[in-house]
């Protein structure tokens, strides 16, 4: 049995992903290609771990449809760790659909329902022994995504079994940052967030990621990353202030994904114990290979 080095909690699910090659308004029916692939934030940051040599564990709800069956079968090939995953025969496998144009995302619907009808059963493995408890928690690294419910994760904000843990939060989406608010001043959590979720978090509209992320931690937060598209990005640390960075201009192919691509990529970095600049500037060459399709899903 192979043993994880971090643990990836949220949604495992299948994107359906519509690209155009052209400019996209509402209404626009257009050719382009559809295409299936493994997805979800947890498991896109999965992947991207796995690509960079770690060996992440997958906490979630898969259903043990045809759809189920065969998205854990291709995690497995992928080398990822899924017997934690939680497998229920009522709940369907999630499906996100998005729809991109040469000018980014269009529209997307995420159907995470059986993850979030699941609850807390997709943390079992954290309580049981499998890989932490009560008397043993879980200390090393977990990244954590918006699609879990602000129940489940106002329960982990203050749960004994993710006290030792170093936490990586994203929202999966601006429409459920606000699920995050627990988290934010969460000693041992760093928050993950584009400019859009900046604002919906604290109410406070801003000009760019630097003033996002020192209005974060002036809030509370212990550490953030705040991107803004291909804009300049900034991290920011409790008695450290707010470094910044400036994603290299690529041909963008791609978005859906991106943010995940940065967030792995981030954390691998720190687990390499480089600066915090360095760290920075190799999550944002990482997002720009990946939107530019440089580099395979």
């Amino acid at each position: 049995m192979k043993t994880s080095e971090i643990l990836c909690i949220g949604s495992v699910l299948w994107d359906v992903i519509g690209r155009a090659p052209n400019a996209m308004r509402l209404g626009a029916d257009v050719p382009g290609r559809i295409t299936r692939l493994p997805g979800g934030v947890a498991l896109n940051i999965a992947m991207t771990l796995r690509r960079f040599g770690l060996v992440p564990a997958l906490l979630s709800a898969v259903g043990v449809d045809a759809e189920g069956e065969e998205l854990v079968a291709r995690c497995d090939q992928m080398g990822l760790i899924t017997q934690h995953i939680y497998r229920s025969d009522d709940l369907p496998t999630d499906v996100y659909m998005a729809i991109e144009g040469a000018n980014g995302l269009i529209a997307a619907i995420a159907d995470a329902h059986s993850l979030e009808a699941a609850g807390d059963k997709v943390l079992r493995a954290l309580s049981d022994g499998r890989l932490g408890s009560i008397d043993a928690p879980y200390s090393g690294i977990i990244a954590l995504d918006g699609n879990l419910t602000e129940s489940l994760l106002s329960q982990i904000a203050i749960s004994p079994l993710f006290a030792a843990a170093d936490l990586r939060v994203a929202p999966a989406s601006p429409g459920k940052a606000e699920r995050l608010l627990p988290l934010l001043t969460h000693p041992r959590a760093t928050l993950y967030v584009n400019l859009e979720e900046a604002v919906i978090l604290t109410k406070e509209p801003y000009p760019d990621a630097a003033s996002a992320a020192a209005g974060l931690i002036a809030r509370g937060a212990a550490r953030v990353l705040v991107t803004d598209g291909g804009n300049s990005c900034a991290e920011g640390m409790a008695c450290a202030g707010v470094i910044t960075a400036t994603p290299p201009q690529v041909l963008v192919t791609r978005v859906t994904g991106a943010g995940d691509t940065f967030m792995a990529a981030h954390i691998v970095a720190t687990r390499k114990a480089v600066s915090r600049q360095e760290a920075l500037n190799r999550a944002i060459t990482a997002a720009a290979d990946y939107v530019s399709g440089d580099i395979g899903t």
